[in-house]
């Protein structure tokens, strides 16, 4: 009796010691059978797996990670073929949520999670945009070229000049009015990291305490600083 008794204390301690994890990813992938699902993130400049778990049947999943502060992880499907499919998600400390289809893994993904995610998609949807009216200037200009315009291609330049510096200002005025969200310097880092060292410290500048000391606020600080100096 005794000893059964000890046994269950036991076992209570150690599912007691078991610490829950930063950042649980779990979600469905219809259709998939047989596969690896990984966890990775970005670290030291290489994408390293933090978790998998191989799918057999059942098509559910959960992974686990640490996390300190909010940043970028992926979600890769290995289907036992050449291609790798990838899923970039914003993640926080908590759950997030991914359901998608194994036919259009990355096209079909649903992520419901943190906050940073949600500021995230709204910036890729006004970035779409852009990325498709620089898609409709190549076309034009490849079509230009083979026509021998060269006024036309004078002007098709200009416009495409003319999307960059919006993309640009967008951008920064994006980080600006979200300068509480771990969003805002990793678009400086990511998107327009060659733009003037001006743009990128207004940025830098209006970051909220808690955002300035996350991963990428202590990231776009040295990048700044390291610009400057270089500058100097």
């Amino acid at each position: 009796m005794k000893k059964g008794l000890l046994l269950v204390l036991l076992v209570f301690i150690v599912s007691c010691a078991k610490e829950t994890p930063d950042l649980i990813v779990k979600g469905t992938v219809k259709g998939l059978k047989k596969g690896t699902i990984y966890l990775k993130k970005e670290q030291d400049t290489a994408i390293v797996t933090v978790d998998s778990v191989i799918i057999n049947g059942i098509p559910d999943f959960e992974l686990h990670s640490n996390i300190e502060s909010p940043e970028i992880f992926f979600l890769y499907l290995d289907k036992n073929s050449s291609e790798d499919d990838r899923i970039p998600f914003f993640a926080d400390k908590g759950i997030t949520e991914i359901n998608t289809t194994m036919k259009n893994f990355v096209f079909d993904a649903k992520i419901n999670g943190s906050e940073q995610q949600k500021v995230w998609e709204k910036y890729k949807l006004m970035a779409t945009k852009f990325n498709e009216r620089n898609l409709d200037l190549i076309k034009e200009d490849l079509e230009s070229q083979q026509a021998g315009d060269t006024s036309k291609l004078n002007r098709i330049q200009k416009d495409y000049d003319n999307n960059l510096k919006r993309r640009y200002l967008y951008t920064v005025n994006f980080a600006i009015n979200n300068k509480d969200s771990e969003v805002a310097p990793y678009l400086a880092l990511t998107e327009i990291y060659n733009a003037k060292i001006s743009l990128l410290d207004t940025i830098n500048k209006s970051l909220t305490p808690k955002v300035k000391a996350s991963k990428y606020g202590v990231e776009l600080q040295k990048f700044v600083d390291q610009i400057k100096l270089e500058e100097n």
